[in-house]
């Protein structure tokens, strides 16, 4: 990996670690298995609602 990313990863970890002070990951997985169930908890009042079939009306 380009030493540049590599500096924009830790930058990016450091930040999400400050952010979530209150949290000790032990490493990347468990970073990403957080932010990920974050993510999933946040969304999931987003689900469409399933539509319904209306009838048809006759004319």
């Amino acid at each position: 990996m380009p030493v540049a990313l590599t500096k924009a990863h830790q930058k990016l970890d450091a930040a999400v670690d400050a952010a979530y002070a209150h949290r000790k990951f032990t490493g990347d997985s468990d970073r990403i298995a957080f932010l990920f169930e974050l993510y999933q908890h946040i969304t999931s009042p987003l689900e469409p609602i399933k539509a319904t079939r209306r009838k048809r009306i006759k004319t």
